[in-house]
């Protein structure tokens, strides 16, 4: 039976701060519950990497994938002791599952895995930040550096989400002059949504964009074009739910969303949306907006086909890859096209939309088995390698 090690530092130090999850957590989720029956915890916390002993991992992994979120009791006594015995695993080397990205800028992440024997196994969901920095935080293009130094320099496999990450993975680690170790595009499944409610939520067309709020996801390009219809059609335009977390550096969204007055009870902010919401929202819609400037993946495109709920994105190389000629696809800065379709799509007899939805019959989403089948045969081959 294969020894594996799983880093669940972030989802901790995330839920015990009552943050909900992001795309990210929810793979590394995913990661413990095909993994977790069979695997051992670690958390990084003062200095110390703290592994857990077979039974408190247990027990910190079903509260973490809890659904009514984790106990933070349980999971301070199992570290808490984990942190006074100081125990450790025995002599074998097993493989360390790091899914999201935590702790990886930290050049002493490599040296204290090697120095234990473990062959990291990491998940890379994006280099956007080394891309597109105008996107992300002040700074996060050298911390994703670092990451990537990391992750190129003692990681034993990588698995990453898609051709287009891995292609400008490729070109990264040619241009540094470094060797990539072996790597696997495994697709990411949708999330297992609830039955959605048969009644719409609202009692007209409304569209929805689904996504944290930060600049990349063009939220922005939505809210003007919103202003503009209400100012158009009054009461009747259609309706625009914004559903996700606030992110970063997102202060005109936020602007718009709190003080525009043509905005109001035409465009709604729901930031915290259970399951079954999330279900019924998008299973109602007109569409799902995907308006991005850039993505690594796109899992609420995904999630939505899974649905059955058309879609309307950005014409992005990795959308075209993980869902074909199914979607509309338009420039994110052409704001004249994005208001055509969007009222098109809102007619009750859209000829695009019917259209959208024949081409969507036999779409089949990605699953976790085949995520996983790929992923264990990366294990099989590091395993071979001798690490």
């Amino acid at each position: 039976m294969r020894s594996t090690v799983i880093d669940v530092t972030r989802l901790v130090d995330r839920m015990l701060k009552g943050r909900l999850p992001t795309g990210v957590d929810r793979v590394s989720l995913a990661y413990i519950s095909h993994f977790g029956a069979q695997a051992r915890a670690l958390v990084r916390f003062g200095g110390r990497w703290i592994e857990l002993g077979s039974g408190d991992s247990r027990r910190v992994f079903d509260s973490l994938l809890a659904p009514n979120g984790m106990s933070a009791r349980v999971l301070r006594w199992c570290v808490g002791r984990a942190y006074a015995l100081r125990w450790q695993g025995g002599a074998e080397r097993p493989l360390l599952i790091n899914t999201g990205h935590s702790g990886l800028d930290d050049p002493g992440y490599a040296r204290r895995s090697e120095r234990r024997g473990w062959k990291p196994l990491f998940f890379l969901h994006d280099l956007i930040p080394i891309t597109h920095p105008e996107y992300c935080r002040a700074g996060e293009a050298e911390k994703h550096r670092r990451r990537l130094a990391t992750m190129l320099a003692a990681g034993k496999g990588l698995v990453v989400n898609s051709r287009v990450t891995r292609d400008v993975l490729e070109g990264y680690a040619a241009q540094q002059e470094l060797m990539l170790p072996p790597c696997v595009v495994a697709p990411l499944a949708p999330a297992a949504l609830p039955p959605a409610a048969p009644v719409s939520p609202l009692g007209q067309p409304y569209f929805v964009i689904l996504g944290t709020i930060e600049p990349r996801k063009n939220h922005l390009l939505l809210l003007h074009l919103w202003r503009n219809l209400v100012q158009q059609f009054g009461t009747a335009a259609p309706r625009l739910l914004v559903i996700g977390q606030r992110g970063w550096e997102c202060e005109n969204v936020i602007d718009l969303l709190e003080r525009c007055e043509p905005l109001r009870g035409c465009v709604s902010e729901h930031s915290c949306c259970s399951d079954g919401e999330l279900a019924t929202y998008l299973r109602h819609a007109c569409a799902l907006l995907f308006p991005s400037f850039e993505e690594g993946y796109g899992m609420p495109l995904v999630e939505a086909l899974a649905t059955g709920v058309p879609v309307l994105a950005s014409a992005l190389p990795v959308f075209r890859e993980i869902a074909g000629d199914i979607p509309e696809y338009i420039d994110p800065l052409d704001g004249s096209a994005w208001r055509r379709m969007i009222l098109d799509y809102a007619a009750p007899d859209s000829a695009l939309r019917s259209a959208q939805l024949r081409r969507m019959a036999g779409y089949r989403p990605p699953t976790w088995p085949e995520h996983f089948a790929k992923v264990e045969a990366l294990m099989e081959q590091v395993d071979a390698a001798g690490g």
